[in-house]
């Protein structure tokens, strides 16, 4: 089984990393973007669990150790 989880800053919290980005790409001639966000994104290998068992393991890890919950969402897929 693996774990997918996306993190990503809360809209309204000021991301310099997406404005570097879109500036940069902005240069490179791409146009039409009106906003970049950067993210991080884990693959995580699950054995020895049940869906409902890694769902919520995961769910777990994704709030203690994966992201920053005052500042990031997270969101979580299973893949049997």
């Amino acid at each position: 089984m693996k774990a997918k989880v996306y993190v990503s800053l809360k809209s309204g919290v000021l991301d310099p990393q997406g404005k570097a980005i879109q500036h940069s790409v902005e240069l490179l001639g791409f146009s039409g973007i009106s906003d970049v966000r950067q993210g991080k994104y884990f693959e995580i290998a699950l054995e020895g669990l049940d869906h409902s068992q890694a769902q919520e393991s995961v769910e777990r890890m994704a709030l203690e150790v994966l992201s920053n919950p005052i500042i990031e969402e997270y969101r979580v897929e299973i893949e049997s």
